[in-house]
């Protein structure tokens, strides 16, 4: 789908707005333009965004229940109870499983980890969980990235003796478990000032109250944010407030010194001699751990992110990577059947959503079919297969629209549900699945805008050649690290020519490597256009001006040389190249 160009021209008052902040602070009014977006409008807020501190860090007292789920791990650790470190099976439960376990066991022995495996016992806190913890002992369990609507199972662990803190970051019913302890800052109640930590970092905050309550100093947990920062990029929640300090401090240590298990996971992923970036934990670090919970059982990425001699670290990383590649080839099987069936049954109709349900997919790969779906077809997806005797599912939304939402409505038809704006889970029984179809259609078809079911690149500024020098990239890289509410900008430069060294390139021959210039500077600058191949060879050859929309990126094979990676080109004004 050739995507919607979104360029809004500024203001005049924003304009000028720019410019006094550019005085103030010494860099381009066009980036000035991005901070006031970002609600920086002043000398002191802007140092304060560009340069992060670990004492902007909120205090974890703030958090409703946090004195009492300190006091209870003060208690199991006097008594020498048994403590459960409990987590989902994605990337953001295993890291936080890795981050509380790893802490606590400097100090601590009698505790253990427990991650609940996808195909046998679903999403969440389990009864198959509850009894392994009944049956080793356990008095306490702290649950992590899961259990906010786990009140049965939480019920069940009660009548055995068994406490629960519950640290979560997923939206709750209006009914909260039984637990002792409930961290969430999305809670009804809550008053903490940040609303949007993830699961891992809902853990860091109850170490850092639990260090503060124990005496241990707080640089104690400063080595732990590497695994904050993994599950801050790979669950895709905002990178700003406190997730921006933690995600800044988190990628300075993933860069110096990452725990075992990571280092051996970037070793897999041949990144050694990499400044690693959000992208790089995005698009490698994250799926290889997720890939564990998805083709066998989540437990293996524990085992990975708690290891700490290395050459079995390594063997543990392998082991991942390897299934990492079938969950790749699973992935494209499904993704290129579900593709078909959506083009079969979207001839002729108006649909709004999509939902597919086919009892043969593989549960661990439907979240990633989903997403594929809904970037191909830009509309709402739920892809469901069979389970024992239910139907699960993942779904995954367009830009703007509350999937959460969608599926709340159809809740009398589920026996379970939960997740965010974005990215939901659900299970309902196999005869519900059309009625549910139906249901989850009419919602979205009365609540989506138009302008949400079409892609859309929303650029953030004009920009000519000449204006993009090292000062200008220097200064926009002091915006990293990248993420939602802090996405990396996008421009435009209109009547762009190819300088006449563009070619294909990469081992299918399906990207585009550029060499372009522009109708106002005097030298060229280097692009790439990745799977360009097919939509845009034909245009460069024209030797016609064209327009593109691009992020600016560093050359990873030229340090310090400038790229432009192109988001997508379209025909300009047919201007031909005047050459000088």
């Amino acid at each position: 789908m050739n995507p919607k160009w979104n360029c809004i021209p500024p203001t005049q008052q924003q304009l000028q707005a720019a410019q006094e902040l550019s005085k103030a602070i010494g860099i381009s009014p066009i980036l000035c333009r991005l901070l006031i977006e970002r609600g920086i409008t002043d000398k002191e807020q802007a140092e304060k965004f560009f340069n992060p501190q670990l004492k902007e860090l909120l205090d974890p007292m703030l958090m409703e229940d946090m004195d009492i789920a300190v006091r209870r791990i003060c208690k199991a650790i006097e008594n020498n109870e048994k403590i459960l470190v409990y987590g989902d099976y994605d990337v953001d439960g295993t890291t936080a499983v890795a981050l509380v376990y790893n802490f606590l066991k400097k100090s601590y022995d009698n505790l253990d980890y427990y991650i609940p495996d996808r195909y046998n016992e679903g999403y969440g806190v389990s009864r198959q969980g509850v009894d392994y913890a009944f049956e080793n002992g356990v008095k306490l369990v702290i649950v992590l990235d899961c259990g906010i609507k786990a009140i049965d199972e939480i019920a069940y662990a009660k009548e055995k003796g068994i406490d629960f803190i519950v640290c979560d970051h997923h939206v709750p019913d209006d009914q909260l478990p039984p637990a002792v302890a409930i961290l969430n800052a999305k809670r009804f109640d809550s008053t903490y000032p940040f609303k949007h930590l993830s699961g891992c970092g809902v853990g860091f905050k109850l170490m850092q109250a639990y260090a503060l309550e124990a005496g241990i100093p707080f640089r104690e947990l400063l080595p732990s944010l590497d695994l904050v920062a993994v599950s801050t990029a790979s669950d895709i929640v905002p990178i700003m407030g406190e997730n921006r300090v933690l995600t800044h401090f988190g990628l300075e240590q993933l860069n110096s010194n990452p725990c075992t298990g990571l280092r051996a996971i970037i070793h897999v992923c041949k990144l050694d001699d990499k400044v690693l970036s959000i992208n790089d934990i995005i698009f490698k670090i994250g799926p290889r751990l997720n890939a564990a919970g998805r083709m066998s059982c989540g437990k293996k990425a524990v085992d990975l992110l708690v290891e700490e001699n290395y050459s079995h670290a390594l063997e543990l990383a392998e082991n991942i990577d390897q299934e990492n590649d079938k969950r790749k080839l699973d992935d494209r099987e499904m993704t290129k059947e579900a593709e078909e069936i959506v083009k079969r049954l979207e001839s002729g109709t108006d649909r709004h959503a999509i939902v597919l349900y086919d009892e043969k997919w593989k549960r661990g790969v439907i979240g990633i079919v989903a997403s594929r779906l809904t970037e191909v077809f830009y509309k709402p997806a739920v892809v469901l297969t069979r389970t024992g005797d239910v139907a699960t599912g993942s779904a995954r939304s367009v830009s703007g629209f509350d999937v959460y939402k969608a599926i709340e409505s159809c809740k009398d038809l589920l026996e379970n549900f939960g997740g965010h704006t974005y990215a939901a889970g659900l299970t309902l029984k196999v005869e519900n699945v059309d009625t549910f179809r139906q249901r989850f259609e009419e919602y979205v078809s009365e609540h989506i805008e138009p302008d949400q079911i079409q892609a859309t690149l929303d650029i953030d500024s004009d920009l000519d050649f000449k204006d993009i020098n090292q000062k200008f990239f220097k200064d926009l890289k002091r915006f990293q690290p990248f993420g939602p509410d802090n996405r990396k900008p996008l421009f435009r430069t209109c009547n762009v020519y190819d300088y006449g060294n563009s070619k294909v390139v990469g081992r299918g021959h399906e990207h585009i490597k550029l060499e372009l210039i522009d109708s106002k500077s005097g030298h060229p600058l280097n692009g790439i256009a990745f799977g360009g191949k097919g939509k845009y060879e034909s245009l460069l050859q024209t030797k016609h001006s064209f327009d593109i929309c691009y992020s600016i990126e560093e050359n990873n094979f030229k340090e310090g040389d400038i790229l432009l990676q192109i988001e997508s080109i379209r025909q300009g004004k047919q201007e031909p190249r005047r050459d000088s």
